[in-house]
């Protein structure tokens, strides 16, 4: 299945992970401490609060706010870093070391060279993904369906 990191459905996305999950309406209703048509309402919604963004993370055991990690990772503007650096380049909260691909955000770039609708150097370009990583990609992934 291809995700779309770009239009984010957070409601729908909790939605297909319940249906996965099985997990019976009562035990979603005492768990969020809410009605039947109250939680019916979140799946609706294209976004939602943190805290009950965290809530339904652990209670279906899936980071979904790594969707918004991988859509940051594809679509966030170039940085610009004598714009967006503290004047002393420190800051109270935490810094992270490098962009963790997942598989999905692979196979979705993947998908764009292999089926031409876009070529290494515009992955390269729009996505800010550096070309040795790319082509490490193409190698590790594109053997793999062979």
């Amino acid at each position: 299945m291809n995700f779309n990191f770009k239009n984010i459905h957070i409601g729908k996305c909790v939605e297909k992970r319940v249906e996965e999950m099985t997990i019976s309406m009562d035990r979603i209703c005492n768990f969020h401490k809410m009605t039947e048509d109250e939680i019916r309402i979140m799946y609706t919604q294209k976004s939602l609060d943190s805290e009950v963004l965290m809530k339904w993370c652990k209670l279906l055991d899936y980071d979904f706010f790594r969707i918004y990690t991988q859509h940051l990772i594809l679509f966030a503007p170039e940085n610009n870093s004598h714009i967006n650096t503290p004047l002393k380049g420190e800051t109270a909260l935490p810094s992270f070391r490098k962009n963790v691909y997942t598989r999905q955000v692979v196979d979705f770039i993947l998908e764009l060279i292999n089926t031409g609708q876009k070529t290494k150097y515009q992955v390269i370009e729009e996505y800010r993904i550096p070309k040795t990583t790319l082509y490490k990609w193409i190698s590790k992934y594109n053997d793999e369906k062979e």
